[in-house]
């Protein structure tokens, strides 16, 4: 999960402020999440990874948390992606076997052949970093202390 948050004494700072101010901050903070959430979702249609379900960018969601203490964002993968976090960060699958659990076998394809087996062992796969999520904040970061300093800065006058 990505989560902006205002710290080191900015949550104090951001009650003090008008009313107006605190509702600007919020809103452009909205729109930024959800211009960080499509980003994400791009990366994850093909950018970064090549998508065969589509369950990844669609479990891509952003919140918003606007309160009198602050206004806190989080982008995460929100569900059972199980996949998320190894195509993030990268790693490695360990060895494992598998095993059919509604079938007695396993059919799979092997140079064009169906194959059947009653079990599989898989080596140890190294899974290569692919972030989809780190790399988009990073790309709007600029992006986004311009827009929150300008929602400010337009509130103010």
């Amino acid at each position: 999960m990505l989560s902006l948050l205002l710290l080191n004494g900015s949550a104090a700072a951001l009650a003090a402020m008008p009313e107006r101010v605190q509702a600007a901050l919020a809103d452009r903070a909205n729109a930024l999440a959800a211009e960080l959430q499509a980003k994400i979702q791009q990366k994850l249609s093909g950018d970064v990874l090549h998508a065969k379900s589509g369950a990844l960018a669609r479990s891509i969601v952003a919140t918003i948390e606007a309160t009198m203490a602050g206004v806190s964002v989080s982008v995460a993968a929100n569900g059972d992606v199980k996949y998320a976090a190894i195509h993030e960060f990268g790693g490695v699958i360990p060895p494992h076997q598998i095993v059919p659990d509604k079938a007695r076998a396993l059919a799979f394809a092997v140079g064009g052949k169906e194959v059947f087996a009653a079990r599989v062992n898989l080596p140890a796969i190294a899974m290569p970093e692919r972030s989809y999520m780190r790399s988009s904040l990073a790309e709007m970061a600029d992006d986004i202390t311009e827009g929150l300093t300008e929602a400010v800065m337009a509130a103010m006058q």
